[in-house]
């Protein structure tokens, strides 16, 4: 599963508690960053669609080993295009979660953050780059209302996922 949206939606604290809740394992899409493009945004330079590729081609390989390993996993990624969840989208099993919230929102939640390489000048660039998921995309849109184990709960059942333990 694929928690996505825009930089500070909290996709790292919804993916985590959800992985928690469903026993299964917790990847963090920014740890396959290559250094440069950490670099980039950290210095408030909007990382372009050649960035991202290689990045999303390292992704798309880790999913390929947790289904041929069995393994259920929850990848907190933001896939902003839908050339991105597309590629991620290796077999019809991998399920999306958009997290959907307004600027002022999330402008708030990452002004809170600590300890991470995203600069908040990007925010601007996240929402320009922003394609929200469409229908025939089968994505489960989730508002940003409510404490993360409210939205945790709305995932699971919506998904009819069962807690792991």
């Amino acid at each position: 599963m694929i928690i996505s949206g825009i930089s500070g939606v909290g996709k790292t604290t919804i993916g985590k508690l959800l992985a928690e809740h469903l026993g299964w394992r917790f990847l963090e899409a920014d740890d396959f960053h290559p250094a440069a493009n950490i670099e980039k945004m950290r210095s408030g330079q909007p990382l372009m669609d050649e960035d991202r590729w290689p990045w999303l081609e390292r992704l798309r390989e880790r999913i390929k080993r947790s289904f041929a390993a069995g393994e259920n996993a929850v990848l907190a990624c933001s896939a902003l295009k839908r050339s991105y969840r597309d590629r991620l989208r290796i077999r019809e099993q991998v399920k999306f979660v958009f997290l959907r919230g307004d600027f002022a929102l999330i402008q708030e939640q990452l002004r809170g953050r600590r300890g991470h390489f995203m600069n908040p000048d990007l925010l601007h660039s996240q929402f320009d780059d922003l394609e929200e998921p469409q229908p025939e995309e089968h994505v489960l849109t989730v508002e940003l209302r409510g404490a993360p184990e409210e939205i945790v709960g709305e995932i699971k059942a919506k998904l009819h996922l069962a807690s792991g333990h």
